[in-house]
């Protein structure tokens, strides 16, 4: 067969498009195994740590890092470091938002257990970092005031 150079690389993306999309399968079937779906579709914080699978404990190994007055509630920056030996997995929330769980971490044995991201925050709350270490929940929490155009406070 005498295929033309257009119809060929045509095929050829088509072919590992498919191949691609077959080979992801695996990863979206472990992501939603792990997903705390309950937790995320929660309404209310009581609702998410249930989800989370308890309410956590306040400990002073969680170093949560978020600006005191954030002008733009829509980029609001936060660092999370967890100190607890055995961290599994860290998840942000945001107490006043209509979906508190904001982002959820696995972070692998053997890694740094840090994050750093940037969440949307619908006003003025808590901005709370929650740790799961040897199959417990630890917490860690801040105020960060959110004001229209960095004025107020």
């Amino acid at each position: 067969m005498n295929y033309p150079r257009r119809s060929f690389l045509k095929l050829g993306g088509s072919a590992l498009a498919a191949l691609a999309t077959t080979a992801m399968w695996p990863l979206r079937a472990l992501a939603a195994a792990v997903r705390p779906e309950a937790a995320f579709v929660a309404k209310d914080l009581e609702g998410t740590y249930k989800g989370l699978g308890g309410t956590p404990t306040a400990s002073a190994e969680i170093d949560l890092s978020t600006p005191d007055i954030a002008e733009n509630g829509a980029v609001v920056p936060i660092n999370v470091t967890s100190k607890l030996p055995g961290t599994e997995e860290i998840y942000i929330l945001v107490e006043k938002n209509p979906n508190p769980l904001a982002a959820a971490f696995t972070i692998p044995e053997g890694t740094e257990p840090f994050v750093s991201l940037r969440v949307k925050v619908a006003q003025t709350c808590n901005l709370i970092a929650v740790v799961k270490a040897g199959g417990k929940l630890y917490s860690a929490s801040k105020e960060t005031k959110v004001t229209l155009g960095g004025c107020g406070g």
